[in-house]
């Protein structure tokens, strides 16, 4: 098993090897039929796989990337509810390349987001991604502030994030002109990229690769096969059943779920705990003038307030030049309610059971109402979940460090199922 990956205990029943907090609109037609978009990989009719990775969103993606290129001679399939990919939490949020100063030192948060930028700064130069270096201050307004900012400063400096500087007010006015504070952080390291164009370039070198990609899947179940189907020259090759909502079926011989705002549901599916229930809260942002955008050079943060788990309000240039201001942090009344009056009467029922603290933006809380903070991922039961492998919270800076995970992922895929 990977280092520092450690056992997750649940209802699942006896201890099953997880890791959690140790690590734990692509081209095609929208017919409503499953299908492989932009031609690559396999023909709609091939319902079986060596690997299905479920979800298609930047990490999903990304660890299908790295699985087919890692294998190339297995049969791997990426399953999208959606018609195209990455539309949700990828194509939903500041689009900021994290350096990890935040993170506690020695976490997956914290390793994984370090590696994580240097290699997506590395394959966006590579694929002519665009992206903006424009880096960050992290700025103490009030004088209490102070002992925070240079406890991160330090945290930073444990994580390994190079460019750290402590900055005074001169400074600050020499990097953002129409920014004041007493003392800030420079992080020369953060940036800027689209994440969906990210997201998409992987699923392109996945398919190239000979992946295929089925959009318009939404799963409904995920089974062992009672028999082998009649006339099936590929037997009991492939054991999981992987049925969707029209009653289609893909095979398989294993899985890996990256389910995003549905982790929790589609991990329920192979009989595993719904712990860490994900409740999900929305973010809203305001937008800068575009007469007025020339007053924010780079990412401007206030000093974090350790009694909320979440950065504050900040300004965020985009690639698109506009300036974001925010986010607030609002209970979403639908796992994809991006409109403030989207309703879903589910998704409300698995919030109103979880107790958490008030004021917190929860993304992932445990039974007992707690804050997940790191990532989590954990098996099935049974025979089952000897083929399953569910990324249970990847929040925040899983873009980021989404080449990183993919990579581990990649590991412990290769070791718990034996390839």
């Amino acid at each position: 098993m990977v280092p520092a990956l450690r056992y997750l205990v649940g209802a699942c029943g006896r201890a099953r090897e997880g890791f959690a907090g140790g690590f734990l609109g692509a081209c095609g037609s929208a017919s409503g039929r499953p299908r492989p978009l932009c031609g690559g990989g396999r023909s709609a009719s091939t319902s079986s796989f060596d690997i299905v990775i479920v979800g298609g969103g930047i990490v999903g993606l990304a660890s299908a990337r790295a699985l087919i290129l890692r294998h190339p001679s297995l049969s791997i399939g990426v399953l999208e509810k959606e018609k195209d990919l990455a539309v949700h939490q990828t194509g939903h949020n500041s689009g900021v390349i994290h350096s990890g100063i935040y993170y506690k030192p020695e976490s997956l948060k914290a390793k994984l987001c370090v590696q994580g930028a240097a290699l997506l700064y590395e394959y966006c130069q590579q694929k002519g991604i665009s992206y903006k270096q424009c880096g960050k201050l992290i700025v103490a307004v009030e004088q209490e502030e102070i002992p925070r900012l240079q406890a991160l400063y330090e945290r930073g400096l444990q994580n390994g994030i190079q460019g750290l500087r402590l900055i005074q007010q001169e400074d600050i006015k020499k990097k953002e002109p129409y920014c004041r504070g007493l003392m800030a952080i420079d992080c020369p390291h953060t940036g800027i990229v689209d994440y969906r164009q990210v997201a998409l370039s992987f699923a392109q070198d996945f398919q190239e690769a000979g992946g295929s990609v089925l959009t318009n899947f939404e799963v409904k179940d995920i089974e062992m096969a009672k028999e082998s189907p009649s006339r099936s020259i590929d037997g009991m090759q492939y054991p999981i059943v992987i049925k969707n909502t029209k009653g289609e079926e893909i095979r398989c011989q294993y899985v890996v779920t990256c389910a995003g705002l549905y982790s929790d549901r589609i991990s329920e599916l192979s009989g595993c705990t719904p712990d860490p229930r994900i409740v999900p809260f929305r973010g809203d942002y305001l937008l800068l003038k575009p007469e007025k955008c020339y007053l924010v050079k780079g990412n401007i943060y206030p000093v974090p307030d350790s009694r909320f788990p979440f950065l504050g309000v900040h300004f965020t240039p985009r690639m698109d030049g506009s300036i974001w201001l925010g986010p607030n942090a609002v209970l979403a009344f639908k796992r994809e309610g991006y409109r403030p009056f989207d309703f879903s009467a589910t998704d409300v029922m698995d919030i109103i059971i979880n107790r958490g603290p008030a004021g917190v933006r929860a993304q992932a809380l445990d039974r007992d109402g707690n804050l997940v903070e790191d990532f989590v991922f954990d098996a099935g039961v049974g025979n089952i979940g000897n083929r399953v492998l569910h990324v249970r919270n990847a929040p925040s800076p899983a873009a980021t460090s989404s080449l990183a995970i993919s990579g581990m992922i990649a590991d412990e895929v290769q070791q718990r199922f034996e390839l």
